[in-house]
């Protein structure tokens, strides 16, 4: 054999087949073949490491009495008492249901929203005009909700508010108690949560469309396709699958609510309780009163495994209908 291989120019070593690496050899093999690309990639996993995966070790906080004195780990243990908090409530229907309802409203009129302008801007043959409509729809998401509830009071004050003195006024209507007045609310924070994130969606809508190849525009516009039949046959099937990950993303925060749009916006306002207190409102007034780390700690345990349950399945969902287009 040597003296075959040898004369082909080659080596005994050579013609022997390599052993096939597996599981963490093989991982390290690969870590080392791209060593450049995992440099890149370690500050950001450093960060996610110690922000999203350090913490899940405080779990067991939930399942503890926790006390100054005894600290965290000295504390008793108490079983599922710390839930007892939030199942046994008697206004635990009401901010579950604003919760979920409010969750999957703002998915749906912030989808559509996003796509509608993502497409309307892509349309825009004047790039200049394109680059500051994008800057402008973008700049909400990066104000503070306090800074929006000012906004919003601006507009709904009473005595002073832009709506009261101006809109009202003109078309003879009497001035509204808006902070008082319940019926609004749910059209008000559906339009503020759109007014502040339609943007940044917006933008990673506008993203995809940009990877579109333009010849199957070139051969629409040959076949006489008009423009919503070129949305409707090659713009939206072509981001699907961006709209079908974002979605479910979306879902994994369907039982968490933003705390400053329902705290903050409203003004705290106790005669909107009804149609604003969702999970989060009502998890923070309680315990502002009990100061039971606790507690918080599993409220939010049980938003986090609601939140995986559907992430779950939602992708298994999609997974049935069309396994390309799942996102694991």
């Amino acid at each position: 054999m040597e003296k075959v291989m040898r004369e082909r120019g080659g080596s005994a070593s050579e013609a022997m087949p390599r052993k096939k690496r597996t599981g963490f050899a093989l991982w390290l093999h690969q870590m080392w073949k791209y060593k450049y690309l995992t440099f890149m990639l370690l500050p950001t996993a450093l960060v996610i490491l110690v922000h999203s995966y350090l913490p899940m070790f405080g779990v067991f906080i939930a399942f503890k009495n926790i006390n100054y004195i005894d600290g965290i780990f000295g504390s008793p243990w108490v079983g599922t008492s710390n839930f007892d908090f939030l199942f046994s409530s008697g206004s635990l229907i009401r901010i579950t249901r604003n919760t979920i309802l409010y969750s999957l409203a703002f998915m749906a009129v912030n989808l559509v929203l996003s796509v509608g302008i993502a497409v309307a801007i892509n349309e825009l043959r004047r790039k200049f005009l394109a680059k500051s409509y994008q800057t402008f729809i973008i700049m909400p998401n990066f104000l503070s909700m306090v800074v929006v509830s000012y906004l919003v009071y601006a507009f709904l004050h009473p005595d002073f508010g832009f709506m009261n003195m101006t809109v009202l006024k003109w078309f003879g209507i009497d001035p509204v108690y808006w902070y008082t007045e319940k019926a609004f609310w749910p059209y008000i924070l559906i339009l503020v949560n759109a007014w502040k994130g339609v943007g940044i969606g917006a933008v990673i809508y506008i993203a995809a469309i940009a990877g579109i190849d333009p010849e199957y525009y070139e051969a629409a516009i040959i076949d006489g396709a008009s423009k919503w039949k070129q949305m409707i046959h090659i713009t939206l099937p072509s981001i699907q699958p961006i709209i079908i990950i974002m979605t479910i993303l979306s879902m994994g925060s369907i039982f968490s609510a933003d705390f400053g749009l329902f705290y903050q916006v409203p003004q705290d306002s106790g005669a909107l309780y009804p149609v604003t207190d969702v999970v989060d409102t009502y998890v923070y007034r309680s315990l502002m009163k009990m100061n039971d780390i606790g507690m918080s700690s599993a409220a939010a345990l049980v938003q986090a495994v609601v939140g995986f349950i559907m992430v779950i399945a939602t992708n298994a969902a999609v997974r049935k209908i069309n396994r390309e287009q799942a996102l694991f």
